[in-house]
């Protein structure tokens, strides 16, 4: 009776050290809990407990979680991965919309390039017509402009009615002058003879399909763009599956339950659990790369009649023609305009005399100047240097995140869902939606519905980059992002559990910044990888799974101790 007696101090000297006095209880649990901002501290148990209401951080030892706090955890999961995916995207995206930005001021710089070099021409060949022949340029590179940037204009209207307010101007200084300018309604009469006297042959239709077809090309370009930026909004927001967010769950977080804070998952079960959560996002690859080499395409067939620099830089040479046969065919054309609009009714000569007096000095004609690091050509160059870099992303962005950020290095130990081992045994399937069929930790049903949508947009404006398909009024700006026909929908399914229906109205916030323990650590995947944490010391890790059994096991011998004190 004295040897069990002995015994039973011994071992409540020991659970009391264990349990009460040891820092392998929970609180390195807790501290990480707090760190990262997962919930309410008052979520966690005092001490290790058995974890029986767990439905998948599930293990036979005690556990420092409890249902709540699994449900918090499986939040952060899936919160780090997005912030993880939204942070490797982010240099693609800047790199796409920095161009786009830079694409529309380089065609600003050159629409006012090429209307001050037109005006220059006028000046110096057409002095007495010069200045009023500014407004009608203006209106022109005006509308040219808002074609480019997006405007359902017509090219051949935009461009006659041009014509059509030039020629009033020709006919009173150049084929007809008078002592005074041409009334204001005999000048519309002038107008509307424009076209069908064919006052400047076939220029006006000739610029016009120039500017149409060097323009469709910049215009798609900047369409390609947007959609770009569409894509990588749309997978920066991918909205995870339930199977994938509770294998991210027992990936990241499950460890912390039996107090292994520092573990990393094993590198073949990191693979395993992000090319099933990201499968999906796999099937972009192929039409991603395609997207890219019909950019390159696209870039290549812009010279020449489709080089838009060129055709709005010599618009002002155009416009010499149009007038130079314009006078050659002068006696044709008044005689036309006599019979149409009658003999010409002029204001007094003195409006002409202060018309032309306001003309001010001959401009020497200038070559238009070419600054070869603001040029179309080079900005494309450069952009397309640059994108190549990203055409293989999609495609490899699961192993990105397990080798830059996730994973555990080689020969060091490691989490493979249920024990820290040396390394991970199961099979280690490939990327995209087939290979996870025999995925044996992540169970994947189908494609993404959402990214079903963004592949058919980028099938299509391959197609239009490609030149298979003839972009039709409306179809430019349907591939464009921006229209709303996207914004907040989500791919994935959603419950409770993940807090994604919280707002009541189906919204899902963007996360913006990592968790607190990892937030600015992340670099782009071009960058040298590196460990939010150091991976745990194998004894130390080891010694405390072994903990939390030992103190299952130390209860079950004190209950002859309990049974003897109840009977004293």
């Amino acid at each position: 009776m004295g040897d069990l007696w002995a015994h039973c101090v011994f071992l409540l000297a020991l659970c009391s050290g264990f349990c009460f006095g040891s820092p392998n209880r929970c609180d390195e649990v807790r501290k990480v809990f707090q760190l990262r901002q997962i919930g309410p501290t008052q979520l966690l148990p005092l001490n290790p407990r058995t974890g029986s209401d767990l439905q998948v951080c599930v293990s036979k030892n005690l556990t420092c979680c409890t249902k709540k706090m699994e449900e918090k955890y499986q939040v952060a999961a899936r919160r780090d991965v997005q912030n993880l995916i939204q942070t490797s995207s982010s240099s693609l995206k800047f790199l796409i919309s920095r161009n786009v930005a830079a694409f529309h001021d380089t065609f600003e710089v050159l629409m006012r390039q090429a209307e001050n070099h037109t005006n220059a021409v006028l000046r110096e060949s057409y002095r007495d017509m010069a200045e009023q022949a500014a407004g009608p340029v203006r209106e022109l590179f005006t509308d040219i402009s808002l074609f480019l940037l997006g405007s359902e204009l017509n090219v051949d209207d935009l461009v006659q009615r041009f014509f059509d307010a030039l020629f009033p101007l020709v006919y009173n200084h150049l084929i007809d002058p008078g002592l005074g300018d041409i009334t204001a309604s005999y000048a519309e009469c002038v107008r509307s003879t424009s076209r069908g006297v064919r006052a400047f042959g076939g220029v006006p239709s000739s610029l016009a399909e120039q500017i149409s077809r060097s323009g469709v090309s910049g215009k798609l370009l900047l369409q390609a763009l947007h959609l770009g930026i569409e894509v990588i909004n749309t997978t920066d927001h991918l909205q995870l599956s339930r199977e994938c967010r509770r294998a991210l769950l027992k990936m990241h977080y499950c460890p912390h339950c039996q107090g292994l804070t520092q573990s990393k998952p094993c590198m073949g079960y990191c693979l395993n659990v992000m090319r099933g959560c990201l499968a999906s996002m796999a099937e972009i690859d192929a039409h991603w790369r395609e997207f890219v080499r019909s950019l390159e395409g696209l870039s290549a067939r812009m010279h020449g009649p489709q080089d838009l620099e060129q055709v709005l830089l010599g618009v002002h040479t155009q416009l010499h023609d149009a007038v130079g046969q314009a006078q050659k065919n002068g006696p044709r054309l008044s005689a036309q305009v006599h019979k149409l609009c009658g003999s010409p009714s002029r204001r007094p000569s003195q409006s002409l005399s202060i018309q032309r007096s306001s003309g001010g000095a001959s401009i020497p004609l200038k070559a238009p100047v070419k600054v070869s690091g603001d040029s179309l050509a080079n900005r494309r160059k450069d952009f397309l240097n640059s994108l190549r870099l990203y055409r293989t992303f999609y495609g490899g962005l699961a192993d990105q995140l397990c080798v830059s950020d996730l994973a555990s290095g080689d020969g060091l130990s490691c989490w493979n869902g249920t024990n820290i081992v040396k390394s991970y045994t199961l099979r280690v399937v490939g990327n995209g939606i087939k290979a996870q069929s025999v995925n044996p930790e992540v169970k994947v049903k189908e494609a993404d519905a959402v990214i079903n949508q963004i592949i058919d947009k980028l099938k299509h404006v391959n197609q239009l980059l490609q030149g298979k398909s003839i972009p039709k009024l409306g179809s430019l700006d349907q591939i464009e992002t921006g229209s709303g026909e996207t914004e907040g929908r989500y791919s994935g399914d959603c419950d409770d559990e993940d807090g994604c229906g919280a707002s009541g109205g189906g919204e899902v916030p963007r996360v913006s910044k990592l968790s607190p323990d990892v937030t600015g650590d992340h670099k782009h995947h071009h960058h040298h990888h590196h460990h939010h944490y150091p991976p745990a010391d194998e004894s130390e890790v080891e010694g405390r799974s072994r903990s939390l059994g030992l103190a299952g096991a130390i209860w079950i011998l004190m209950l002859p101790c309990f049974h003897m004190l109840m009977a004293l």
